[in-house]
Formats: structure tokens, sequence, C-alpha cells
């Protein structure tokens, strides 16, 4: 296996990472929380679920499903040319999966972070056994065991750009954008049963977390190549685990990538893994890797996939955006714990929402608005999120939307 070098590294990650071409395609992943609805504190067993949504086929869809390493359900769309399509597939999906647990008692829950239950580490694959010894050896075993095993997202892909300068504005417009999308869909403020004090206490996890692979690749304020930005990023983070050629698992070597490289080791198939173990709130993957939005439940779940690709894809959305944003670029650290009671985030939430919805008709996506608006109106424009609401109901296990699902 060829070994690398620094400039390999940067070549991978601009040919690989940062691969442009004509902007257009959007995925999402949607993760759940599965709850026994006749008793929402009793951990549901991981293979239970599996059981249940095995036998009941794959989803007509074709998204992919995986699990979380606490027993979430993860369902990942196909990349779609048009936000409408992306939305009935993933959509279709999600009911099958609803559909397939429901005749056992069990539910699919949108929450950010698990509001009753403790972690629960239910994964066998060595990587993730690897994962929680390196949080473990690391000094950060709450809040790595809390993220793995008891948080759920909605995650926004987004195409990279269609050439260097326009990935680079993507680039920064979504980091810009990423407090905004932090505060307005916040939906995390109990955990373990008790609340945390914040709208977003799964971004808290994540800020909790190893710096070097959870916060933001760009921030205050600097600029530049972006594949040079998380070319520097990669090489500084810790290896936090090696796959050996002899089929062992290594936890925490006890180096960076850099320090890795400089040994003359890795080669590209260590780089990708390496790349994997990398959290930050938007990860360069070939696509825009959105991360820091909180699970929410139906209808809304839509809502800010929606939002957000109308903010990167229309130009006259994302002039707006990039006007709106700019002055809360840094307020992470607010937008987790005040969500939308935060004024500057809120005002740039109702004016990116006003540029989406705008928008939304010109993608072709009218389908959407109606559910943006309603998300608007019972939160965005009075200063509030989900997280602001009364706890809910469990839900119950129903192929309907009813009021276990409303707040």
């Amino acid at each position: 296996m060829a070994r690398m070098t620094v400039d390999d590294v940067y070549q991978h990650i601009r040919g690989v990472c940062f691969k442009t071409g004509p902007p257009g395609l959007v995925g999402a992943e949607t993760e759940w929380l599965v709850v026994d609805a006749a008793d929402p504190a009793a951990h549901v067993a991981g293979d239970r679920v599996r059981a249940l949504v095995a036998d009941a086929g794959p989803p007509p869809g074709e998204s992919r499903v995986t699990y979380e390493p606490g027993g979430q359900v993860e369902l990942s769309s196909a990349p779609f040319g048009k936000l409408g399509d992306l939305h009935a597939a993933l959509d279709g999906d999600i009911a099958h999966v609803r559909d397939a647990l429901a005749p056992d008692g069990l539910a699919l829950a949108g929450h950010g972070v698990d509001p009753v239950r403790r972690p629960l580490f239910q994964a066998d694959h060595p990587r993730y056994a690897c994962m929680r010894d390196y949080f473990r050896s690391g000094g950060f075993t709450d809040a790595g065991l809390a993220m793995m095993c008891s948080t759920a997202s909605v995650q926004v892909n987004l195409d990279i750009g269609a050439d260097d300068p326009d990935a680079s504005r993507r680039w920064r417009l979504v980091h810009a954008l990423g407090p905004v999308l932090v505060a307005a869909f916040a939906n995390s403020p109990l955990r373990a049963g008790r609340r945390t004090g914040m709208r977003s206490s799964r971004q808290g996890i994540w800020t909790e977390l190893d710096p070097c692979r959870t916060l933001p690749v760009l921030r205050d304020g600097v600029d530049g190549d972006p594949a040079e930005a998380w070319t520097r990023y990669a090489l500084d983070a810790r290896v936090m685990l090696l796959h050996t050629a002899e089929g062992e698992w290594v936890t925490d070597p006890g180096m960076s990538f850099l320090e890795w490289l400089a040994k003359g080791e890795p080669g590209e198939e260590d780089l990708t893994y390496h790349l994997s173990t990398l959290f930050p709130p938007v990860r360069p993957r070939g696509w825009l890797e959105l991360r820091m939005i909180d699970a929410l439940p139906p209808p809304f779940w839509p809502v800010p996939v929606a939002v957000a690709t109308a903010l990167l894809d229309d130009p006259a959305a994302s002039r707006a955006a990039e006007a709106a944003a700019e002055p809360v670029a840094d307020r992470w650290a607010e937008a987790a714990r005040r969500g939308l009671s935060d004024a500057p985030l809120a005002a740039a939430a109702r004016a990116c929402f006003a540029a989406a919805l705008d928008a939304l008709p010109r993608l072709g996506a009218s389908g959407l608005v109606p559910a943006v608006e309603e998300y608007a109106r019972r939160y965005v424009e009075r200063g509030r999120t989900p997280a602001d609401d009364p706890p809910s109901p469990a839900p119950r296990p129903s192929q309907e939307e009813d009021s276990a699902w409303s707040r």
C-alpha cells in the first residue's frame, strides 16, 4: 500500500471531499429514537428492532436503514435532483419503518436527545467499541456515551458547488448558517429525565466532546481555501482507532494523523477511515453534510431539509441568508443554550425562513411550503422552538399522524 505525504492528503481532500460539479442534488438522513409506547422509560432491544425492520423488507424509496450504537434507527435517502422527490421517498420510507414497528408496540420518536432514558450501549461492531473507549480514555465518557446512544438528528446533504469559487461561497454560507439552524430547530431540552438548561442539549453534548474532531472547521473568522482548512483539521486531529492488516482494532494509538503520517505508515484507506471519525457541524464528503440539526417529529422533519436546501441552492435566497447569518456566525453557544430566545438569532431565523419560503416554488418544491409556513408561524415568528413546548406524550404505535406527535 502506497504511503502518503501531506501533499497527498491535500490532493485527496481536494479531489474527493471537495469535488465540484453542477449543483442540484439533495439528500437527507433522519435518525429516530425507538420507544415502547407502553413503557417509554424502558430501553428497547436493538435486536428486536432490527428483526422487525428486516421482516418488513427494503423501504420502497430505497433509503438505507442503519442503526446507531444506542439502537437509534437511521434512514439515509438516495440523492435526488428535486427536493419534492426526496421528501416523498424519505417520508414513505419512514412510514414503512414506522409501520413495521407498530404491531409490536414500538414507535419512532423525534427528539434531539432521549428525554427519558439514560444511554445504553447496544452496538456489536468493533468500530463503536473503539469509539466508546476513545472517548473514555480522553475523559469524555458521559458525553461520548450520550452522543453515541442518546442523540438523533436530521442531516442535510447538499452539493459542494459548481466550481471552486462557488464551493468557497457555499462553505462560508453553511458555516454562518450553522448557529441559525441549531437555534431554529432546537428540540432537546431534556436529557435522561432532567432539564439541562439548554434548548439543544444535543449540540451541548457535541460541544463537550473531543474538540479536535467536533469544533466547526471554519471558525474565528478564518477564511481561505476550504480544502486546505479541512486538510489542516484532519492532520491535527487525533487518530481515534486503527484497523490493522491483521484484523485487530486498536483504540487511541496516541498520535495525530500528521504524526502518524510522519512515521510513513498510513495509506489512502487509512485517511478515508480517519475522516469518517471526524464530526464537525459541517463535514465535506464530496458533498456538504450538515450535522447540527436536532431530530424533529412528523410533520416537521422535512422543514430543515427544505430551508437549508433553499438557502444554499437558490441565488436570491442565498444572498438573503448571507446577509442575515453573517452577524450571528459565531453564536454557536447561544444557539444551543437559548434557541430563538436569543434576539439576534431570532432575527436571522425570520429572515432565512422568509427567503426560503420565497425560494421553494422556484425550486419546484411548492408542496413543502405549508409545512415550512406552519413551522414558521408556530415557532420562528414567535421566537420559539420545539424545545419551548411542554413535553409531549409518548408516541403511540399508529400509522396515522395523531396528537402524540403534535406540539
